[in-house]
């Protein structure tokens, strides 16, 4: 596997180009672009120097390039020189040397620390005054060719074949889970219930008072928070104002990254299984850009949000389905209702909210042995 054209020109690449041009072409930074050299170097590197062979800056250009533009056409014809065989097989081997656990693990790992947690509600409960709120979460579609098999299982509701995945964020966007692997026809709350983010919740792993904010497409939950469908005025509707300002995180995150990743925007010309270690990618390489607070490319600065308006909206007929199980969870909204945004009557927080919302998680965290790490993305 050969590059055309000069090879010793295109090791010049970081050179040639100020970091503003590397950010437009290639979405990251010179730091961020030799931070993913170094973690996946050992993965990509050939062992022998025979046939001048690609090297590992140049697969991590080519990746990027094409996560940036979502055309292999354009890493084959620009600066890089490279193929158009030998960058099926670049992406091949540089996105799979990304999504090895360890890296998906350094990079998107939901907290379980109690100083964490407080950290991120700190932070929501600036937005509008949600206590307890950990996380934002929701689902978004990424477009994919069709597959040669369960063609059908893919088909979403706007009958467009795609990948759902499972997203959520902190209140500075970054992300803390995702599941990316379930066919576009799978429902959002599904997908929740098969992830280990739903065990980390109910195995106490995070501690009560601990909330997620989701839109009316999941269940309402004692540890997930959705709107009310037919709020009445007061309480419940100045909840659920405070829910809709606080959970368009969610949206404005997704919206950052797929337009960091322009693969993300268009249809990914994949099998299911390669398309889903893509978004993962995406996925990691958005938080290296908050870590290393690498700016967002400057086109379009005003559209943050996702566009994908295919996740959000379930009739009445949902939550009556949801009550007949779930009657915990729908209570439990409406104690939390009623206490936070409602008359005081002196009752205090209910008993599983007195972590966040009260005197502080610290003794559930520590009696269930969540200790000081976090957990990494939900399979």
């Amino acid at each position: 596997m050969a590059v055309a054209g000069n090879p010793h020109r295109n090791a010049n690449i970081l050179e040639r180009f100020n970091d503003n041009e590397l950010l437009k072409r290639y979405r990251l930074n010179r730091g961020g672009i030799m931070t993913v050299v170094e973690l996946v170097r050992d993965a990509v590197t050939s062992p022998t120097n025979r046939n001048n062979p690609i090297t590992a800056e140049i697969k991590v250009l080519t990746t990027l390039r094409y996560l940036a533009t979502g055309k292999m056409q354009l890493c084959s014809a620009d600066e890089l020189h490279i193929s158009q065989p030998s960058v099926s097989r670049i992406l091949h081997q540089t996105i799979n040397a990304l999504c090895r656990p360890h890296i998906i693990r350094q990079f998107i790992r939901f907290p379980l620390d109690v100083r964490q947690l407080h950290r991120n509600n700190a932070h929501f409960m600036d937005i509008a005054g949600l206590p307890g709120v950990v996380g934002v979460i929701d689902g978004t579609h990424v477009r994919i060719i069709a597959p040669s098999e369960d063609e059908h299982a893919y088909v979403n509701r706007k009958k467009i074949h795609s990948i759902n995945t499972q997203i959520v964020f902190d209140a500075s966007y970054t992300i803390l889970d995702i599941v990316a692997k379930w066919p576009g026809a799978t429902h959002d709350s599904r997908i929740l219930q098969e992830s280990g983010l739903r065990l980390l919740f109910e195995r106490h792993h995070v501690p009560a008072g601990c909330h997620l904010l989701g839109d009316s497409g999941y269940p309402c939950r004692t540890w997930l928070l959705t709107p009310y469908i037919h709020p009445h005025p007061g309480p419940q509707l100045n909840y659920n104002r405070a829910h809709k300002k606080t959970r368009s995180v969610v949206e404005r995150g997704i919206g950052q990254m797929k337009r960091r990743f322009h693969v993300l925007h268009g249809e990914i010309r994949l099998t299911p299984e390669k398309a889903s270690r893509i978004i993962t990618v995406c996925a990691i390489l958005h938080n290296l850009c908050k870590q290393q607070n690498i700016p967002q490319p400057e086109e379009n600065d005003d559209d943050d949000d996702d566009d994908d308006d295919d996740d959000d909206d379930v009739d009445a007929a949902d939550e009556g389905r949801v009550a007949v199980h779930l009657q915990s969870g729908l209570a439990y909204r409406d104690q939390f209702v009623n206490i936070h945004f409602g008359d005081a009557d002196g009752a205090g927080p209910p008993p599983a909210a007195a972590g966040l919302a009260g005197a502080g998680p610290g003794e559930r965290a520590g009696a269930r042995g969540a200790g000081r790490r976090g957990a990494g993305a939900s399979s």
